[in-house]
């Protein structure tokens, strides 16, 4: 089974196995003694190949940082022998350009480091046949192709993975920028059988952004084999006929692109459906869809705009719009007709309006965070645009919309699932609502799940590397007012010369292509002591050298040391989290820490841009995602979809809980990490 498939099944808890091993006694003791790994399951059957591949996924031989002897050697330094050990490493690298080789402190004494000595938690794993895998991985690739969200980069190679290897048939998909990139990696056209015609367009743009570094699409300039294969696509989809697939009002949204496509590929009908196609695109006599829904509105017939959009591009669209409606209904007394059309089987769209509407209204501006080809996006609306803002609900109308969406979620989801039973741990866990933008790994959670930090533990953030020179790990502190402290290689807020700082940096490791790393510590109480108005410090990646990640070797993540901790810098024992960064752009935020209640939040967000440093972002918008278990979370969520909710997990015929609880025989049980679980009950 290749790496990939391996190494997914390894972030679930799972190895697979050929039978009785010689070797497994060997084995167990060393997994056990560098990862802390115990097989529960088939010990007898571990073999070396399992050292490999936990050693390939929480790091063993980690190169060392800046500071060797990091903590104890940088907090015996003075301030001004940091400032000079800086300065005459950037000389060196940046400098005189001489990258050749890693560099370190000229100032820090040597440290003996102690033998390892922490109390870590137990990773249980278990050993499955290959045939079990391969069923294992159907049912995740079947939640994962059933997703309406876009997949991210690891899950997208596993689904692709599977397919080519197991001869893996997809017969539906819920999202189409999934379809998209099968279409572009696969070559095979028969795929359009999973698309609109409106669906051509974002296939182009995922090719432009795969095949051209992201080139305007008002710009083509497509390569033979790419037309061809539009030209495939488009044959196949006029071809098949199908009159929901060929809906022509939905393409008049993009006409300008289309025209532009269709001549660029100088497209020739070959039936009666393409040149009625072309002629509509062509000529003006038609309108879009928004077209009709925008006179609705302006003429104030509110009830009709809604019945276009239903009607035309269904009740999701509705939700998409319901501020803007819902400003131009009050006056025309249509709210009541407009908030008894918001009920949808669109259970991701109805959480995240729940989620819009329970942060409450403002008439500052605005600040968009969304997703596309695979990247977070953020928009920031300037003073001028919040003041000609429409879409403005008073406080009385955005309150009952969030109780009629809660009310329409609560509708949606029940009776999915049998008797339910949900550990109180589940409150902890968000729900994977935008996956698209994250990365996969070991001990990865939905967005905005939070991780209770133990008394008498701290956190150490990393980031390694390979095949880059120079990758930043940064620490900023989020203000209560909004404000944010940055803490990072271009900053003075970190270091000293006794015990008593917020942080600890490893240095800025500047000669790093064969290998560099960077680490942070922080001291809760010292912190909050400093900076009291801080709730939340986020970490960062981002690459300075300028490449994006997917073009060098990166992984990240945190480990949960002791605050007197022993042994290596790293110490795969104590990896909570490790994951690869691998999206298109130069920049990503990784976690959260929750000063106030002492909790790791999860974020682990590409953002789309090539900034190189990450001090010069806003970080604001990150408060919804911070606050998200606060709104809804899978405890939540799971007693929605329950028929019957139960308190005796012996009872149920599904149980949510990360605890090991008594169960009947045959139920379900869905763990924080069983994210491909959540998401396909998320599609239902």
């Amino acid at each position: 089974m290749r790496d990939a498939l391996c190494d997914f099944l390894f972030s679930k808890g799972y190895f697979v196995g050929q039978g009785e091993q010689r070797h497994a006694p060997a084995t167990l003791a060393a997994l056990a003694k560098l990862f802390n790994i115990r097989v529960v399951a088939n010990p007898g059957w571990a073999d070396p190949g399992m050292v490999r591949i936990a050693k390939r996924n929480l790091g063993v031989d980690v190169p060392l940082p800046f500071y060797k002897g990091f903590p104890n050697s940088v907090l015996a330094l003075s301030m001004e022998q940091i400032v000079a050990d800086r300065l005459l490493h950037y000389l060196r690298t940046y400098g005189l350009g001489d990258f050749s080789q890693p560099r370190y402190s000229l100032f820090e004494e040597e440290v003996v480091r102690e033998c390892f000595d922490e109390k870590t938690e137990v990773r249980e794993f278990t050993i499955v046949t290959e045939a079990e895998a391969i069923e294992l991985l159907d049912n995740i690739v079947d939640s994962l192709l059933a997703s309406t969200r876009p997949l991210n980069n690891i899950q997208y190679a596993l689904v692709c993975a599977f397919i080519q290897d197991y001869d893996y048939e997809v017969a539906e998909c819920g999202c189409k920028d999934t379809v998209c990139r099968l279409l572009i990696d696969k070559r095979d056209p028969s795929y359009a059988r999973l698309l609109k015609l409106s669906d051509v367009i974002r296939l182009v743009e995922w090719l432009q952004l795969l095949s051209y570094d992201g080139a305007s699409i008002k710009k083509l300039n497509l390569r033979n084999r790419d037309r061809k294969l539009i030209t495939a696509v488009l044959d196949h989809l006029f071809l098949k006929g199908d009159k929901h697939s060929l809906n022509q009002r939905t393409c008049l949204e993009k006409r300008r692109l289309w025209k532009g496509l269709l001549h660029h590929l100088h497209y020739r009908p070959k039936n009666s459906a393409a040149e009625r196609f072309l002629h509509t695109i062509r000529n003006n006599d038609e309108r879009s869809v928004y077209s009709e829904f925008e006179r609705a509105v302006a003429e104030g017939r509110t009830r009709n705009a809604v019945d276009v959009l239903r009607n035309n591009k269904g009740t999701g669209e509705v939700l998409r719009h319901l501020d803007y409606i819902l400003s131009q209904s009050w006056p025309f007394g249509d709210l009541d007709y407009v908030l008894n059309n918001i009920v949808s089987a669109n259970k991701i769209l109805l959480i995240q309006l729940l989620y819009h509407y329970a942060n409450g209204v403002s008439r500052e501006p605005r600040v968009f965070a969304f997703q596309r080809l695979g990247m977070m996006h953020v928009y920031h609306e300037d003073g001028s645009q919040s003041i000609k803002r429409h879409s403005f609900l008073n406080e009385n109308m955005a309150t009952r919309t969030c109780l009629c969406v809660l009310s329409a979620l609560e509708r949606t989801c029940k009776g999915t699932l049998g008797k339910v039973y949900a550990n109180e741990d589940m409150r902890r866990i968000g729900l994977p609502l935008q996956e698209g933008t994250s990365m996969s790994g070991v001990g990865t959670l939905p967005r905005g799940s939070r991780i209770p930090i133990p008394d008498g533990k701290k956190i150490r953030a990393f980031t390694y590397w390979e095949r880059v020179n120079d990758i930043d790990l940064s620490a900023f502190a989020l203000e209560e007012d909004g404000g944010q402290i940055e803490f990072s290689w271009r900053t003075l807020n970190w270091g000293g010369s006794s015990k008593g700082k917020p942080l600890v940096f490893s240095g800025d490791q500047t000669s790093g292509y064969e290998g560099g790393s960077e680490y942070f510590d922080i001291d809760f109480d010292v912190f909050r002591e400093r900076y009291p108005n801080s709730r939340y410090i986020v970490f960062c990646d981002n690459v300075y050298s300028g490449v994006p990640f997917f073009s060098c070797v990166c992984r990240a993540g945190y480990m949960m040391r002791d605050v007197e901790d022993s042994g290596e810098v790293y110490e795969p024992a104590t990896v909570k989290s490790s994951f690869a960064i691998t999206c298109k752009s130069t920049f990503a935020y990784l976690f959260a820490i929750d000063l106030r209640t002492r909790e790791i939040v999860w974020l682990n967000v590409a953002r789309f841009g090539s900034r190189h440093v990450a001090g010069t972002t806003q970080m604001s918008f990150l408060k919804r995602y911070l606050e998200a278990t606060s709104v809804i979370n899978l405890y939540d969520f799971a007693r929605m979809l329950a028929t019957e909710v139960v308190d005796d997990p012996k009872q149920a015929d599904v149980v949510f809980s990360d605890k090991i609880v008594p169960m009947r025989e045959g139920a379900d049980l869905i763990r924080s990490q069983d994210t491909e679980r959540v998401v396909e009950l998320l599609n239902l």
